[in-house]
Order: C-alpha cells, then sequence, then structure tokens
C-alpha cells in the first residue's frame, strides 16, 4: 500500500509524463473508487457521464466488465468526479460518442485489461515503486475505508467481493498506522 508521500510522487511522475490525464485518471479510478484494471479499461463514456455531458454521481460497472459478472454500483466520491471533470477537459477527441472507451491508447483503441495492467506497472516503476501493480490502487481504497472506521459489509460491497473474507486480505497494517492505533487509548 502507498503512503501518502508515495502517491504524491506518483502522480508527480504521471505529470512529467505523455498522456498524463489519461494515466492519472486511471490510477485515480483504481484509488479513489476501488476498480480493478480490468473495470477501469471496459470503462465507457456513457458509464462515467451522464447524456447531458455531466459527470455521474456513481457509476455502474456492467457485468460484462466485472470479475464474476457481477454488475455493482460504484459511488463516486466528489474528488473522484473533479478529477474525471479534469480529465474530460483535457480530452482533444469527440466528448459526443458515448459508446467509445473512457481511457484510448496511443493508437486510439481500447485497453485491454493487460495492456493498462503493464502501463500501471510502468508508472509505479517510474516512480520508484517496484513493490506496486495495478492492484495497489485497490488495496490503497479498501484499506483507507477500513482504518476510517467504515464498516466491513459497506467497503465489500464497495470492493465488489461476494465474501467479507476476501476483502479482509486487501486491508495492509503499517507501523504508522498501529502506532496511532495505540494512541488513542
Amino acid at each position: 500500500m502507498l503512503t501518502d508521500p508515495e502517491f504524491k510522487r506518483l502522480l508527480a511522475v504521471v505529470a512529467q509524463r505523455k498522456h498524463a490525464a489519461r494515466n492519472r485518471l486511471a490510477l485515480m479510478l483504481s484509488h479513489l473508487a476501488g476498480l480493478r484494471v480490468g473495470e477501469i479499461a471496459g470503462l465507457i463514456m456513457r458509464d462515467v457521464f451522464e447524456a447531458n455531458g455531466d459527470v455521474r454521481e456513481q457509476l455502474r460497472v456492467r457485468a460484462g466488465i466485472a470479475k464474476g459478472g457481477y454488475e455493482r454500483v460504484v459511488f463516486m466520491s466528489e474528488r473522484l468526479r473533479k478529477e474525471i471533470e479534469r480529465y474530460r477537459e483535457a480530452m482533444i477527441s469527440n466528448h459526443g460518442d458515448r459508446d467509445r472507451p473512457l481511457l484510448l491508447t496511443q493508437k486510439r483503441t481500447a485497453f485491454s485489461p493487460n495492456t493498462l495492467c503493464q502501463l500501471m506497472g510502468q508508472l509505479y516503476r517510474s516512480a520508484g515503486l517496484d513493490g506496486a501493480s495495478s492492484h495497489s490502487g485497490r488495496r490503497w481504497f479498501i484499506t483507507q475505508l477500513a482504518h476510517s472506521g467504515v464498516s466491513p459489509k459497506v467497503i465489500m460491497v464497495l470492493a465488489g467481493h461476494r465474501n467479507l473474507t476476501t476483502t479482509q486480505r486487501y486491508i495492509d497494517v503499517r507501523d504508522d498506522m498501529m502506532r496511532a492505533a495505540v494512541e488513542l487509548l
């Protein structure tokens, strides 16, 4: 799980690279919504934007892109909605095609889950985060919620897990977290 300084470093590195807006949004969808890389790769414009162009308050992960084929609702924080707005403003292409992929490769095609996974791995390595992967954002999302006192059942549903033990395996613990916990006493 990334620390706050590591996450800031990652975003700073991404900002200096080609396709910064697209890459930043991919990372934000992972970190701020807990989406799986395959779900991010499968998003289309209509999943994120209303017909009038407004950013949705929640998106529905369609069964066709969800792990296990189980559709779910993902609530988007105001911070994530602002990130999506920021991305839309940076996009050069036509906003009108609601069935086009949200994120496009350099060749203007949809990402496969594998190519997006590889891209995210490259971004983490570029920031000097060798142990991180495309799943690191999802792990961060689940851990942050757990350490913020959110109900395990709510986290399980937000993560799209069918079993609470799966969700529990995602929760990381670091020394600083344990130190802060005992200071509450």
